[in-house]
C-alpha cells in the first residue's frame, strides 16, 4: 500500500483549563468510535496531533483512496462528525492568517532531507 503525507496546524485557545479540556479529549482511549470511524473511512490510516504552547501540528498518512473533498463532504453529511466540530470551536481557533471559519491548515513543505 501506498501513502501520502499530510501535515497542517491550528491553534487552541490560549488558555490552560481550556487546553486540558482538549488534551483529555484526545487522551488514549478517549477517541469517540464515531470520529475514529469517520477518519479510517475516508482513507486516513494513521493520525497523530502535536501540540506545542497553543499551536497544534497534526500529521496524516492516508492511501491511495483518500480524497480531501470527498473527507469534507462525509465529514458535513455525518451528525456525529458535525456535533464534534462543534464542540472543538471551544477549543480550536484559526491561525492568524486563516480564512473566517477556517481551522486547521495546510502546511507547506520547505526542506526535505
Amino acid at each position: 500500500m501506498q501513502t501520502k503525507r499530510y501535515c497542517y496546524s491550528c491553534d487552541l485557545k490560549d488558555d490552560p483549563k481550556l487546553i486540558a479540556e482538549y488534551k483529555e479529549y484526545h487522551a488514549a482511549g478517549n477517541a469517540r468510535p464515531a470520529i475514529t470511524k469517520s477518519i479510517k473511512d475516508a482513507g486516513i490510516v494513521d493520525m497523530q496531533i502535536f501540540l506545542t504552547g497553543n499551536r497544534m501540528f497534526m500529521i496524516m498518512e492516508v492511501d491511495e483512496t483518500f480524497d480531501a473533498k470527498r473527507k469534507a463532504e462525509m465529514d458535513a453529511s455525518n451528525p456525529a462528525v458535525q456535533e464534534w466540530e462543534q464542540l472543538m470551536w471551544k477549543y480550536q481557533q484559526g491561525l492568524p492568517w486563516a480564512k473566517n471559519g477556517e481551522k486547521w491548515i495546510e502546511l507547506e513543505r520547505i526542506f526535505k532531507l
